[in-house]
């Protein structure tokens, strides 16, 4: 079954809930969002209630996958850009799919309706996001018509010796 996406859901207190169990599952599997395992819910809070901040603050929007129990199975965030020379591209930020749908083609669905709904948006022409490397991250994206433009060698510290490259990854939509 196809997950069910949501541009700009409510961010209710239950969805922050869900939001926040999605993203402590995706890093205690090893996702490369911002965290390394093991890691709390109580830890990923407050990136949470800045994202959400930004959000009311018209700032960034959320898109919400759903499979089909009705179960929060995937996110993306949109940052919007205030730097007037740079107001036509977006940020995608926390890309996730549980670690239970991994291997089901939802990444690509993710990624797709990510690209619609910021085709939407009045005056963006292109998505922009980065990625972890050293974990194939930037092959999938690549697949998904992304194109690597930068890559910040060892930019990355996951622990003491185990720096990563910070790969950035453009998706023109015009």
């Amino acid at each position: 079954m196809p997950l069910t996406f949501t541009l700009d859901p409510a961010v209710t207190p239950a969805l922050r809930e869900e939001v926040l169990d999605l993203w402590t599952d995706v890093s205690n599997a090893g996702g490369a969002v911002g965290f390394v395992a093991p890691v709390g819910r109580e830890t990923i809070r407050p990136e949470l209630v800045k994202h959400v901040a930004a959000i009311e603050e018209g700032r960034t929007r959320l898109l919400v996958g759903r499979d089909e129990d009705g179960q929060v199975a995937a996110t993306a965030f949109f940052h919007f850009n205030t730097h007037r020379l740079m107001t036509h591209w977006v940020w995608l930020y926390t890309v996730m799919i549980h670690p239970r749908h991994q291997g089901r083609g939802y990444g690509r669905d993710l990624l797709s309706a990510a690209a619609h709904a910021a085709r939407t948006f009045e005056g963006i022409e292109a998505i922009r996001l980065t990625c972890r490397g050293g974990l194939g991250l930037e092959r999938f994206y690549g697949s998904c018509g992304y194109k690597e433009v930068g890559r910040v060698p060892g930019a990355i510290r996951v622990v003491p010796g185990d720096d990563r490259d910070d790969v950035i990854m453009l998706l023109p939509l015009t």
